[in-house]
Formats: structure tokens, sequence, C-alpha cells
């Protein structure tokens, strides 16, 4: 069988997050299982127009954002390729709109609808005002075109976002992500220490994690707190500012850093602090759960499926960063109910695993093609 999945972003795009991972982590399983996959995806600069990756080709051309679609559909309609028996269209905001040119059988593959993270683009003025409008105005009447087609998605959350938009429940598979399990003999820092890690972006909850920061340096000057993650280098030195403005002290931003270094730092820190808009599933928080390192997060779509609220981490409900950092001081400060909840964690991260999640897929792919 010959799949094609098209994503926004593939393997080595210097923006690729858990979505990306995921989409390669069940490519690299499909090949495993005899079928031949291909990737089309966007280009990046550095990167290769074609190669080979786990044994997925890998096809790049045109930008991340609108390029790549167009691109994509010049491709399939004519340039010369094998015949597909399934095209795989992967979700993050705008979607490849396989229903209007391929014949070929069509599998969804969806983390998280968008919704009110069209508002938080960090595209410039005004451009940034008429792509959150008409995002937020489009998107539910592009799942329309999607009615009659399965999807596969990571989480109840999102599952409950498309039931809501017109896609009928049974056409779509619950899917969990894997995970990686970490391993480390790394001891943890002395000082208490919160970590944030991922994307530097506003609808990441970069800055309500600065604020929260902030209410705890106030109460205890002896912790620590840690950045870990990309940024532009102009919101970057926003986001200092900001940390200065809040005077938190003992703060350091660590950029980008190796998946090594991330292991590191995971398990040396007591408690990832996660205030994302909205996630798919949160595929950070159940690798630090792996080390032991519960997460603490709001309530919202993603973060409410991989996180136990009082067992493997803490959900909070009011939704102010006074109260989630009050939630941390608390849990941080009993010793005996944090030790429990680590242990939890590593229990909790042991039901998820790659091989568990690229077979579910396999045998959804089975179902979709008959």
């Amino acid at each position: 069988m010959n799949i094609l999945l098209l994503s926004w972003r593939g393997p080595g795009h210097p923006n690729a997050g858990g979505a990306e991972i995921s989409t390669h982590e069940h490519a690299k399983g499909w090949v495993k299982a005899g079928y031949n996959v291909t990737l089309f995806t966007s280009f990046y600069k550095g990167g290769k127009t074609e190669e080979r990756i786990d044994g997925v080709r890998i096809i790049r051309s045109g930008n991340q954002f609108f390029g790549v679609r167009w691109k994509a559909f010049n491709w399939y309609l004519f340039a010369r390729h094998e015949r597909f028996d399934l095209v795989v269209d992967q979700f993050h905001g705008i979607p490849f709109f396989t229903p209007i040119y391929v014949r070929a059988k069509k599998l969804g593959f969806i983390h998280e609808v968008t919704k009110e993270i069209w508002g938080l683009n960090e595209l410039p003025f005004p451009i940034n005002f008429f792509v959150a409008n008409l995002g937020s105005m489009l998107e539910p009447l592009i799942f329309k075109l999607y009615k009659g087609i399965t999807f596969m998605t990571v989480s109840e959350s999102t599952k409950n976002d498309l039931v809501a938009w017109g896609i009928p429940g049974q056409n779509i598979a619950i899917i969990h992500n894997g995970v990686t399990v970490l391993k480390t003999k790394q001891k943890k820092e002395q000082k208490k220490t919160l970590v944030f890690l991922g994307t530097l972006a506003k609808d990441k909850g970069i800055e309500d994690a600065l604020r929260i920061f902030s209410i705890i340096n106030k109460k205890f000057n002896n912790w620590q707190f840690w950045v870990v993650g990309k940024s532009s280098p102009l919101y970057l030195d926003e986001l200092k500012k900001q940390s200065e403005n809040l005077n938190i002290s003992n703060i350091r931003f660590w950029g980008f850093v190796s998946e090594e270094k991330k292991i590191e730092l995971l398990s040396k820190a007591h408690i990832i602090v996660n205030p994302s808009i909205r996630e798919g599933w949160g595929l950070v928080v159940i690798e630090a759960a792996s080390l032991g390192i519960p997460t603490a997060a709001f309530n919202v779509p993603g973060l409410k499926d991989s996180i136990m609220n009082k067992k493997t981490g803490i959900i909070n409900y009011d939704h102010t960063v006074e109260s989630l950092a009050n939630e941390i001081m608390n849990l941080l400060e009993d010793k005996e109910r944090y030790n429990i909840i680590c242990c939890n964690a590593i229990i909790w991260s042991k039901n998820f695993s790659w091989e568990k999640s690229t077979k579910m897929s396999l045998n959804l792919i089975k179902r979709v093609t008959g």
C-alpha cells in the first residue's frame, strides 16, 4: 500500500513540535509494517528538497503557511508519482483541502482545533488582525468539506470539538500519542525548580508562566525558574524585559536545547508549568511524567486529558495565575503528597507507547482502506 502524508511541517523543520513528532512516529510504524510512506511537507532554509528518514520518503516544497498547500495540490495533480491508496490530510489551522481534488481514500489527522489561537498569531499588524478574524470565521466551515471522512485525533477534547463542528462521532478515532520513555541519572536541584518547556509563544502561555514565577518569587526567593524553548529574538527580548519588570530573580532563559539537555533539565526540575491556551494532548507532559515530573496547567483542552488532576499533576479550574501559583506552592511544600504524585506520574506514563499508538493507527488504516 502507498500512503501519502500531507503536513505543514516535517522532520528537521526549525518550528517542528509535538504534532510533527507524532506524525513521524506513526509514519515510521507504517513503514515498519511494510507500507510505502511519502510525506509532502514545507521547505525550510538548509533543508533538503527530498530525502528519506527512517524509511519515510520526504518531499519538501513551499513555505509552511500557504505555499506548501498550493505546492501539494499541483504536485498531486500534475507531477509524476505513484498511485496512492490513502492520503492523510493533516490539519494545523488550515488543512490541505483534499476532498476537493483527491479521489483516493482519505484520513484526516488533527491534534487540536485552532479556535482562540487564531487571535494570538504573531504576524505584524494589520495582517494579524485579518488572519485572526478570517481564521476564526472560516475554520468551522472548513470541516463541512470533511463530514464523510474518518478522522484520527489524540484526545477526547479534540473529538468533542470536532463533533461540535459537525463531524460524526463514529467517524473519529482517538489514538493517544505515545512517548519515548526518558531515562537519566541526574539528581534534582537543591532549590525548588519550576520549568516552562516549549515554544515561547503567547498561545503556549509563556507570559502567564512568567506571572506565576513572579507570584512565587515574592514568597520564596530561594526558588529558581527555567524557561526552555525557542523563540524569535524580538519576542525573547520582550519576555526578558517582562521578567525584569516582574522582578523575577533566579530566572534563566535556556533557549533551544538538544534532546539530551532537555532530559537533563527536566530530571533536575521539580515541576513543569504549562499554562497553554489549548493543546491537542501535550507530549511533554507524558515525557516529564516518565521521569516522575508532574505538570501544572489550566483546565484546557488536551492538558486536561494528559494530566490526571491531583494524581499525576495539577489541573487548575479557576484559570487564574494566582490560583495556579498557590496550588504549585502548596504541592511543592507538601513533600509526602509531592512524592506520591511523582510516583503516580511514572505509572501513568507507562500507559503510552509509540508501539501501541502505531498499532492502533495501522488498524485504523486497514478499516479506512478496506
